[in-house]
């Protein structure tokens, strides 16, 4: 067992300037003090360390193999506290990010482009997922905190925030121009061929619920990854697309595509910034968090 680092310490900086005078400077400690810290060491371990010459303190060869050891120890503990100074300071460290693509895409990104002006030195690392993905990456502490969008399953311990919102829209091409302008019912798109997102998304999850509640069953011409793919096979009249509204809002400005009414909105939805209060996050996470809560001017956490 180890009864005092302090003797390490002393002992290290002897072997390290060869010298107890030194040693007593660099430490600030007076002589007497340094000599009694080797001598209690030799005594714990039982066994010379040094020997004096002419020339200063000289190991023994049972100190030269101890102050190998201690050597690598010291000089890690050194780079700790440094490296900790630099994380504290912001000059390094490490934000661990969730998000799938649309809410890394029209929320996210400018805000990373913001923090790594300010803290060039930090790596932001983003784990790229839907909302159920993010919200399990979050639960194995593979990210610091989650951006994902409603609905999702809330759960004991998780603080979230709301950030930005998002329209769910149905939209096409010339190939369906005879729907443009008129008001339909949800019951229409059953007759309609639709392209949707594939599997377990919050958004898809979210439409095919709506849908469900509103007694309409669809079955998808194409279910595809992205939303990105999903505006692009829609901009090739392969179907009808339902997509988050920002992924093709320039086709729908410039007219290229269109939107679908409806005699029923379909809900906006949140984005929301969610993490894990049981565990606390890290210097540089939580100052990215409060660079977006000061930015959108909203400091209240929690349920909304």
């Amino acid at each position: 067992m180890i009864q005092n680092l302090e003797y390490y310490k002393v002992f290290y900086y002897v072997g390290k300037l060869n010298s107890i005078t030194s040693a007593a400077k660099e430490l600030s400690i007076s002589q007497p003090a340094v000599s009694q810290s080797i001598h209690q060491l030799e005594k714990t371990l039982d066994c010379a360390l040094f020997q004096r010459t002419s020339r200063g303190m000289r190991f023994t060869s049972e100190g030269e193999l101890l102050y190998r050891y201690v050597e690598r120890g010291y000089e890690q503990i050194e780079l700790g506290e440094q490296r900790l100074r630099q994380i504290q300071h912001l000059d390094a460290g490490e934000v661990r990010i969730g998000a799938s693509d649309m809410t890394l895409r029209f929320f996210l990104l400018p805000y990373l482009e913001k923090f790594h002006e300010l803290y060039p030195g930090i790596k932001v690392t983003v784990t790229n997922g839907p909302t159920p993905e993010t919200l399990q990456y979050l639960n194995e502490d593979r990210i610091d905190f989650g951006v994902i969008s409603t609905p999702f399953e809330e759960k004991e311990g998780y603080s979230y925030f709301p950030v930005s919102t998002i329209e769910d829209t149905f939209v096409a091409g010339r190939r369906f121009i005879q729907y443009k302008n008129r008001m339909l019912d949800f019951s229409d798109l059953q007759k309609i061929p639709l392209i949707l997102l594939e599997g377990n998304s919050s958004t898809r999850n979210y439409i095919d619920t709506f849908l469900s509640d509103h007694g309409v069953d669809i079955q998808p011409e194409f279910e595809l990854s992205t939303s990105d793919m999903i505006v692009q096979f829609a901009l090739r009249n392969l179907g009808v697309g339902c997509v988050v509204k920002d992924f093709a809002e320039e086709y729908l400005e410039s007219g290229v595509l269109f939107e679908l009414r409806f005699n029923s909105v379909i809900p906006k939805r949140k984005i929301c910034v969610i993490t894990d209060e049981s565990r606390p996050l890290s210097i540089a996470a939580s100052r990215l968090i409060e660079l977006i809560k000061t930015d959108l001017g909203d400091g209240v956490k929690g349920p909304f």
